[in-house]
């Protein structure tokens, strides 16, 4: 049996593997420089910085208490990237790393403004990110975070939000996300990526698609095109995202190398409108029409669009007014055909969410290649996920088998930003594989792991541990499941036969207090008698499934200790691990 490999915990062999563009970890952040890195101060919120790259980065210092500052790369008099970062004036949190290789050679110039009241130190002189700075060979992506989980994707640092341009390609998962290399907070949105072969074991690949004169790089899609449609050869991998700037508009990039390296369209922007919210495309093929389709995130509704060439769009309609939950915009969209010929449009939507913040509701309906058909009442609202940590649901284009199977951003706009991790924020959910299930006549998404992940937990063990599967069977009509540790820190579930409920009581969990909006009871309908349960127990989430798929609850934890203590009464329970 391997031993389990943590989704980034050998970033030293992952990142090695994954490509000598990538950060490696060979060795400290405290290499020294080779000459001294001395500002110009040109005045008390500007500074100019001069650097030769006889070394690969430049390490910043972040404190990420302090506001942002704005940094310009400037060779030859040409600005090649611009760079929101919380450079530190006092005691830094990290370091993130500035790749000078990418300018190729010669002297850069660092353009710095700072913004906002800076706490500590009002003289800009004085600012200790001037002697923090220094040049190095390598970045050193060795785990610091205790609570990093072991099975979920997570970036080896920074911050990451939105799963995007998920495809499947001979036999390789690619999962692109949204993502910021310069802070563990959101900003400078850029496509981050990492493949798998089994939708466990993740390998972190170069950033994907960087920000341009048209904006940084919002949430979008990504297809191949098998036949050539728009040009960029075939089986081009085509991603179409949001160019975030002034306004919000639609541009493509193509890659020739099976999704590694992308060239933007010469074109760009494909689309555009008049809405301030426009964003998130999700394109798919329509095999009845022979054409394409386009999903996009329009305020409160979804607008649909049709395309050839991937390149010129038409509108085709618009769906949403009066359906389902208005209590905030709706974003990150999916369209999916299920086998019985019935659709499902994917809708993320923040504020609305059943408990707060952000969640993933859906429609069932039709479909016909011009408008879409929701067959609920429209004050039917259905919730994909009843915890507070699932997000930006999408799913991967050209699954096997007609597989839908679907990543969730496991983590709420309401504490994202303050959770207890610093050298990476966010974690994606567990791959879910989406199917269609009756109730009361109406039909809702069946959602279960993936089996990937269901046949990677094949070890049974005695105790609990900070990484494992719980099955829970033979359930009578009141459970009651309890995790916890020596510290008095705990999750209980209780299934409830006669409310036909599943709660997850987080209120105790562990460390609570950085949020108010955190300490929280979710709970579920069963849709009818529960007979098998599966819980997912990483090292800051739980996540909970019937296993025939009627219920689904993710909820991040955050305990002071590992819980390893496992009480169940009214029902059978096993421990399984990878």
């Amino acid at each position: 049996m391997k031993k389990i490999c943590l989704t980034i915990c050998l970033l030293t062999l992952t990142l090695g593997q994954a490509s000598a563009q990538q950060p490696q970890s060979m060795g400290t952040q405290q290499s020294s420089n080779s000459h001294p890195l001395t500002p110009q101060i040109i005045s008390g919120t500007h500074a100019m910085l001069r650097v030769t790259p006889d070394k690969r980065y430049l390490l910043l210092p972040v404190e990420e208490k302090e506001s942002e500052s704005k940094m310009r790369v400037i060779k030859d008099g040409h600005a090649n990237a611009s760079i929101d970062i919380r450079l530190a004036t006092g005691k830094p949190d990290y370091f993130v790393p500035l790749d000078l290789s990418q300018y190729g050679k010669g002297e850069l110039l660092l353009d710095l403004v700072f913004t906002g009241n800076y706490r500590t130190v009002g003289n800009i002189e004085a600012y200790s990110c001037w002697k923090l700075m220094k040049l190095s060979d390598s970045f050193d992506t060795t785990n610091r975070e205790q609570l990093r989980p072991q099975y979920h994707h997570t970036p080896a640092w920074g911050w990451m939000n939105d799963p995007n341009g998920m495809f499947y390609k001979e036999g390789v998962w690619h999962l692109y996300f949204q993502y910021n290399p310069y802070g563990s907070m959101w900003g400078n949105m850029t496509w981050g990526h990492s493949v798998s072969r089994d939708l466990i074991h993740w390998t972190h690949k170069p950033e994907a698609i960087l920000p341009d004169a048209l904006g940084t790089v919002f949430s979008g899609s990504a297809i191949v095109d098998s036949a050539n449609t728009a040009g960029f050869g075939k089986n081009a991998i085509v991603a179409m995202y949001t160019s975030a700037r002034e306004n919000q508009t639609q541009s493509l990039a193509y890659s020739n190398d099976g999704g590694t390296t992308f060239t933007k369209y010469e074109g760009n922007p494909v689309l555009t409108a008049k809405e301030p919210d426009f964003r998130d495309p999700k394109m798919l093929w329509n095999d009845d029409t022979q054409e394409w389709n386009l999903v996009m995130a329009t305020g409160q509704k979804m607008n649909f669009y049709s395309s050839k060439d991937l390149k010129h769009w038409k509108y085709e309609s618009s769906f949403g007014e009066g359906y389902g939950c208005h209590k905030g915009v709706w974003e990150c969209p999916d369209l999916l055909r299920m086998p019985n010929g019935k659709w499902v449009l994917i809708c993320n939507i923040n504020p609305g969410g059943p408990y707060g913040g952000s969640a993933t509701q859906y429609f069932v309906g039709k479909w016909d290649g011009h408008q879409f058909s929701c067959e609920s009442k429209p004050e039917v609202t259905k919730w994909m996920d009843y915890g507070k940590d699932h997000y930006a649901t999408v799913t991967f284009s050209g699954a096997p088998n007609g597989r839908h199977v679907a990543l969730a951003w496991m983590s709420n706009w309401q504490y994202a930003a303050t959770v207890p991790t610093i050298q990476y924020r966010s974690a994606n959910s567990i791959p879910r594989d989406l199917g269609l299930f009756t109730d009361g006549g109406e039909y809702y998404v069946s959602v279960k792991p993936s089996p990937e992940v269901l046949e990677a937990f094949n070890k049974p063990v005695a105790k609990l541990s900070e990484a494992c599967m719980v099955e829970v069977s033979r359930l009578r009509p009141n459970v009651t499941i309890e995790l916890s540790n020596g510290k008095g820190e705990g999750v209980v579930m209780r299934y409830d036969a006669s409310e036909q409920s599943f709660s997850v009581d987080r209120m105790k969990s562990g460390q609570t207090d950085f949020s108010d909006a955190f300490p929280a009871v979710t709970t579920a309908p069963t849709h009818g008698k529960l007979s098998r349960v599966l819980i997912f127990i990483d090292k800051s989430s739980i996540e909970v499934f019937d296993a025939d798929g009627k219920f689904a609850l993710t909820n991040l934890v955050f305990p002071t200790t590992p819980y390893n203590r496992l009480s169940v009464k009214g029902a059978k329970a096993k421990i399984l691990r990878i």
